[in-house]
């Protein structure tokens, strides 16, 4: 069977003749050549479950089995191969160790106590208008670097808020010029508040696959605890920071723009960083399967 780094220079290799991007060829050997550094780094580093894995200071993730978690600053190193932009608030990288290709983004935002109230009165209307609006800014970043423009589409899961637990979830889909509803990319989205701020989990997968991917996502939501003082119940009105938004912007609005909670990745990622991710035949299969799909759309 392939090795990782093997897979992933074949599958690079089979962009490049097919061409993806419409790049010129030495910006698509760059690429290639940044993305299989990137990517032996990361498998150096990646740490298999069942494994407790520590978020900072401030949570713990019970990595289930089945799963692999890329830490910092590997993590960082592999997704800005993949087109995004440096980002401080990635913790790092969770995958399915099988033939699964979701991958889930690890952030934490540390921005202060976010008050939840307003969630029993937010506009879902008003927050689909204000992620598009974010989406059209983004794309001008994505124009710069060669990719093509992403549209927002349609909610896959309205926000949804669990004021028990402190959980937040909703999941929008993109699509790129000539994509069928399948091929659509899709950020499953979901929040972890905290006294201190909040962490983030962020499935990276496609509207045909989101039905099967999602169940990991909410595996490793409910495997995510806060430390003993760090917990959203833990919060002290008289010394601790207050956000200065509310939970609505961590879907649109403030949050949206400020933070760029909405940067779905870009086009290289999107369709690719889920299977480039897997090792051996696997990855190959997956990749040859794709095109099959576009050369019949």
């Amino acid at each position: 069977m392939p090795t990782f780094i093997a897979a992933v220079r074949g599958v690079l290799a089979g962009m490049a003749a097919a061409a993806v991007l419409g790049a010129q060829a030495q910006t698509s050997d760059t690429r290639q050549q940044a993305f299989e550094a990137a990517a032996a780094a990361a498998k150096a580093v990646t740490v298999a479950g069942p494994s407790d894995i520590k978020l900072g200071d401030q949570a713990m993730l019970k990595l289930p089995a089945g799963m692999e978690y890329i830490p910092q600053p590997a993590a960082g190193r592999l997704m800005e191969a993949m087109g995004n932009s440096h980002d401080e608030r990635l913790l790092g990288l969770v995958q399915g160790s099988g033939e699964s290709p979701w991958l889930v983004v690890a952030r934490y935002e540390s921005a202060g106590y976010i008050k939840d109230d307003d969630a029993k009165e937010w506009n879902v209307d008003d927050l689909f208008k204000s992620l598009k609006e974010g989406t059209e800014e983004g794309n001008k970043r994505r124009k710069d670097m060669g990719f093509p423009p992403l549209e927002i589409v349609g909610w896959v899961q309205k926000p949804s808020y669990d004021a028990a637990t402190h959980r937040l979830v909703w999941s929008m889909a993109a699509r790129s010029e000539g994509e069928t509803q399948e091929q659509q990319s899709v950020n499953y989205n979901t929040y972890a508040l905290g006294r201190e701020g909040y962490m983030t989990l962020n499935l990276i997968t496609s509207r045909a696959t989101i039905d099967r991917d999602k169940p990991a996502a909410h595996t490793l939501l409910a495997a995510l605890q806060f430390n003993d003082g760090k917990r959203y119940e833990d919060f002290n009105s008289k010394t601790d920071k207050i956000a200065e938004y509310g939970l609505a912007a961590l879907v649109a609005g403030v949050a949206a723009k400020k933070l760029g909670l909405i940067a779905v990745i870009l086009a290289f990622a999107a369709k690719f960083a889920k299977v480039l991710l897997l090792a051996g035949a696997g990855a190959v299969a997956a990749f040859t399967k794709f095109f099959k799909r576009r050369d019949s759309a």
